[in-house]
């Protein structure tokens, strides 16, 4: 049974795969051409560019890379940007240091 994605998820990858064509038809590159650099076929890329859901995060980041939008995607979880993980990690810090039992 294929689980329902929350809304925020299927409109974000929905403006992904548009944004992906996009940058392709900006650059003049026919579906072939990317789906070719990306090692996918038409029909994987044709799904990337409607935003679906089912394709894997590795076809996505190929076709990213085949357009030439480089690999910057690979900060979008950087723990040094990572706000709220660093507060929950502050709280964690014991108040006073102990000696480490062997």
């Amino acid at each position: 049974m294929k689980r329902k994605l929350l809304i925020p998820v299927s409109s974000g990858l929905k403006k992904l795969g548009s944004d992906l064509k996009k940058a392709r038809l900006r650059r003049g590159l026919k579906m072939s051409v990317v789906a070719d650099r990306a090692g996918i076929s038409r029909e994987t890329l044709s799904k990337i560019q409607k935003g679906d859901s089912g394709v894997g995060i590795g076809n996505y980041a190929s076709v990213i890379f085949a357009i030439g939008l480089g690999v910057a995607w690979t900060n979008l979880a950087d723990i040094e940007k990572d706000i709220m993980g660093q507060m929950l990690d502050e709280k964690r810090i014991p108040l006073r240091a102990r000696d480490i039992k062997l």
